[in-house]
């Protein structure tokens, strides 16, 4: 999972940053309000984790930007040291999918992590299948169905369909597509290969209005796999 973590302290950002990172999860680490809220309209993350005493702009007042102002459904986790029930209430009223009391203990954060994860519908059970008529995404066999039928993938480009599903209608940067399908630190990967992964994905998958799903193109960030209701795709 791709996390942004806003934390100011240096020493608690490395140490969660850590831990995070040791789970097998990608961290991107913020130390300011303002900055946060720049760099998440640039890239797409699966979970925000925030402190919420900051310098310039509480934790909180960036919850509430992202559901209020910019409508950001992204999980949201706050980790303070304000543990008052009345604290509690007034984050988790305000969008907040969860609430951590620091100081910050390893393993009740990697199992709230999980705990979101599972909700949020991206954590792998590889004997699940996601259904996504008219396709479907056999996790077990790790093939990609159209009305039953298989579609001839490559591995990566399986792993890139389910990435996409798992974040239907969900607005996901190149660089968020990178680190999640391939390794974000070879240099010879650019965002070329991404695009040129998803135009050969569009085309064997057949995205289009007959299938009811479109993968759209988002101008300098990323793409969008989203549903088209049957009515609208005739209409088209």
């Amino acid at each position: 999972m791709r996390i942004a973590l806003l934390e100011d302290d240096p020493d608690q950002s490395e140490l969660v940053r850590l831990w995070l990172e040791e789970a097998e999860h990608n961290v991107v680490v913020f130390a300011r309000g303002g900055e946060f809220l720049k760099g998440i309209r640039r890239e797409s993350f699966d979970l925000y984790l925030l402190d919420w005493m900051l310098p310039d702009i509480s934790g909180l007042d960036v919850l509430r930007k992202l559901r209020s102002d910019m409508r950001d459904a992204t999980p949201v986790m706050l980790a303070t040291a304000r543990k008052e029930e009345r604290d509690i209430v007034l984050a988790l009223e305000a969008g907040a999918d969860d609430y951590l009391v620091k100081p910050v203990r390893r393993r009740e954060l990697g199992a709230r992590v999980d705990a979101i994860c599972r909700r949020a519908g991206t954590a792998v059970n590889e004997s699940e299948a996601i259904d996504a008529d008219p396709y479907t995404v056999d996790l077990r066999h790790k093939t990609l169905l159209l009305r039953g039928e298989e579609i001839p993938l490559t591995h990566r480009e399986f792993e890139l369909a389910l990435f996409l599903f798992r974040h239907a209608g969900q607005a996901v940067s190149r660089s968020h597509i990178l680190e999640s399908i391939w390794d974000i630190d070879n240099a010879d990967l650019t965002t070329r290969t991404v695009d040129t992964h998803i135009s050969r994905l569009r085309k064997k998958m057949q995205l289009n209005a007959d299938n009811c799903w479109k993968l759209s193109a988002i101008y300098q960030h990323g793409y969008r796999l989203e549903h088209i209701d049957a009515a609208h795709a005739q209409a088209s």
